[in-house]
């Protein structure tokens, strides 16, 4: 087993995340098309392939056991992080992948041709003026803004009992105590090859 391979199963099995071989490729094959545009497109500042295993794909894949519903909307997705590893492993699930950089998403739908993700749609539109026909189970923020911003601006678009998943570094305390109206839990996230700490905020009306 390549190096890359080996770390991507270490991880994931670490993760308690099934993914059969075919799905493993096809995660590598994302990285690939990441690193292979990045100059162009500007998307990630990390280059490294053995950085980018658990940075991107095992950071993104971590938050899997918490989607919920058939709906999911990742905002601000960039290069398709989570969204794209995400939908990969999560067939039975459409993903809604939204960003305001035209490059980006280019690429993001050019990923979704090339890696088969019929189960994947783009939206190129700013998060204020997007205005989509149905509303979301599951709203993914990662790396986006304050807690208090990601609901003030994305909760129009949950459906009902529907939640939204913040990813965040350290433990936001203020930022958690300013939604003091709200249902919020904490789960500390544990992300192989990842030292820093990182915790996912699950925020429900």
């Amino acid at each position: 087993m390549a190096p890359l391979e080996e770390r991507l199963a270490e991880g994931l099995e670490a993760l308690n995340i099934s993914a059969d071989a075919v799905q493993r490729d096809r995660l590598l094959d994302f990285l690939r098309l990441v690193r292979k545009w990045n100059r162009v497109y500007n998307l990630t500042s990390i280059d490294d392939p053995a950085e980018m295993v658990p940075l991107h794909l095992l950071d993104s894949l971590a938050v899997l056991p918490y989607l919920k519903g058939a709906r999911v909307l990742d905002v601000g997705t960039g290069a398709g992080l989570p969204g794209i590893p995400l939908a990969l492993l999560s067939p039975d699930k459409n993903f809604t992948l939204l960003d305001s950089n035209a490059k980006k998403t280019r690429f993001v739908q050019q990923v979704a041709i090339e890696l088969g993700l019929a189960n994947v749609r783009v939206e190129h539109a700013r998060l204020e003026h997007y205005r989509p026909q149905e509303g979301f189970d599951t709203i993914l923020a990662r790396a986006f803004a304050s807690l208090a911003a990601i609901f003030s601006e994305t909760s129009r678009l949950l459906r009902p009992s529907g939640i939204i998943l913040a990813q965040k570094g350290k433990l936001p305390g203020d930022e958690i105590s300013a939604l003091e109206k709200m249902n919020v839990e904490v789960f500390p996230l544990s992300v192989p090859g990842i030292a820093a700490a990182r915790h996912l905020i699950v925020i429900q009306i």
